[in-house]
């Protein structure tokens, strides 16, 4: 017998191949399914079976491209309805694969289709259970996701999740593995580990979800202090429930170099969106104007998903040697409109003797020296509202980032003013000041180190909580 977890950091999501005697198996695949494909002939086994934990919100699956290449059968739980070919399994059906064997739990809460696969070894002993959704280490999967398409509500689906970690999950011995869909970042949950693995008997000790408590009890610790999903989780819930164009067909369209003079003709349409995935520290040097900002450096495919819109076509500005890599990740949640990336990337741009935009960058002591004397000066937090009400400066305006591509965000905001802008640490600050710089605000700077740089000169500032949201 043989696993082996996939970990994709930047999603914070986990794959899993199994395999014995040939046989191999992938659990929650992403939409790039070289990795399984090479692992599988690199140990010559042959790939029997997909495993879909639910259908996930948080990125697009690579079932479909992975059953058209492999011909492995797609397995689902109880109660899936899909567009495309499946077996949808009974609870605790049984699958072989080589002399092991992998049971179907059906464990509804965080989706009502989600299920859990038990896997037992050569002599038939349970060995570990692939959790997808419903169980992490240190928390659970969000009961928030399934409401609106199937009528039912919220505190439903914690109540289903209360049931099936009782009557699935909780049964199982201390020394059972668990192997969870996802890790530390992940908006599935509330407060997920750094571990990407645990035990049954760990998280019986540790996890708030499995402390013993009332189904009343539980549902309001699971269901406290959500906050809204990324934007995108409905439209990749819908692409893996319906299917999707093949991996191959995107990367041929957006693998597409462009001259100068045809990039600038799709970039003048009102329908074609610039995005540049080179670091910031890069991009705010110079960067064609009207660009969007999103590093491939940082959570790059989440932050894309939740502000960039599904239905505008993407030119691309990206590190030369990069422009595969940035549709793949793209791909991955969900966008497959991209058609070509700049030849000769920015530099070429410069080099043509192109227009240039930048965005000014200021160390945190020229902020902290500023505000005494500037009547003028606006500090704008991009920060997530609970972070702002843990600690912000005096006066500081919050548009979190992940709402400043809504109509109206930046009322706030006038070109007289001096705008500074940070975060935490640095990145969504840039991704942020070329949202505003594409409203046409150009007076404004970006805050090198973000909110822990500008805490250094705490005996120069004034901080703020806003307890009543921390509560």
């Amino acid at each position: 017998m043989f696993i082996q977890q996939l970990y994709t950091g930047c999603i914070s999501e986990a794959a899993y191949y199994i395999e014995s005697d040939g046989e191999a198996a992938i659990i929650d695949p992403l939409r790039d399914i070289e990795e399984y494909l090479d692992l599988a002939l690199e140990r010559k086994a042959n790939i029997k079976y997909i495993f879909e934990t639910h259908f996930h919100a948080d990125f697009v699956s690579g079932h479909l491209d992975l059953a058209a290449a492999t011909g492995a059968t797609i397995v689902y739980g109880p109660g899936t309805v899909t567009k495309f070919p499946v077996k949808v399994a009974e609870d605790g059906e049984i699958f072989k694969l080589g002399k092991i064997s992998i049971e179907v739990l059906h464990t509804p809460g965080h989706t009502l289709e989600s299920s859990c696969f038990l896997l037992r070894d050569e002599s038939g002993k349970d060995h570990a259970v692939f959790t997808g959704d419903t169980l992490f280490v240190g928390d659970v999967g969000r009961p928030d996701l399934a409401q609106k398409a199937n009528e039912i509500t919220m505190e439903d689906l914690a109540g289903m999740l209360y049931e099936s970690l009782q009557n699935k999950i909780q049964v199982l011995k201390d020394e059972v593995i668990v192997y969870p869909a996802h890790g530390a970042g992940s908006s599935c949950g509330k407060n997920l580990g750094e571990e990407t693995f645990s035990t049954i008997g760990e998280q019986k000790k540790t996890n708030y979800a499995l402390q013993p408590q009332t189904k009343e009890e539980f549902i309001k610790a699971v269901t406290e202090g959500l906050t809204a999903p990324p934007q995108y989780f409905p439209i990749n819930a819908m692409i893996n429930k319906e299917g999707y164009a093949s991996l191959n067909a995107v990367l041929e369209k957006g693998m597409q170099p462009l001259s100068i003079a045809e990039f600038k003709t799709k970039a003048a349409q009102d329908h074609v969106l610039i995005l540049d995935t080179r670091h910031s520290s890069v991009f705010t040097e110079g960067f064609v104007p009207g660009s969007i900002s999103i590093g491939l450096d940082g959570r790059f495919a989440e932050w894309a998903g939740s502000l960039l819109p599904f239905d505008k076509e993407l030119i691309l500005v990206t590190e030369p040697g990069r422009e595969k890599e940035t549709i793949v990740r793209l791909a991955r949640v969900g966008f497959d409109k991209m058609s070509g990336y700049l030849e000769g990337g920015f530099e070429g741009w410069k080099a043509a003797g192109e227009k240039l935009d930048m965005i000014i960058d200021v160390e945190a002591d020229e902020l902290v020296m500023d505000i005494p004397f500037d009547p003028n000066i606006v500090i704008v937090d991009v920060r997530k509202e609970l972070e702002y009400a843990d600690g912000h400066l005096k006066d500081a305006i919050n548009l979190p980032l992940n709402k400043l591509m809504d109509p109206g965000s930046m009322a706030d905001l006038d070109d007289t003013h001096n705008i500074y802008i940070h975060c935490a640490g640095g990145y969504r600050s840039v991704i942020a000041s070329s949202l505003i710089k594409r409203q046409g605000y150009h007076n404004l700077r970006n805050v090198l180190g973000g909110y822990g740089k500008i805490t250094e000169y705490s005996d120069k500032i004034q901080i703020e909580k806003d307890t009543a949201v921390l509560q």
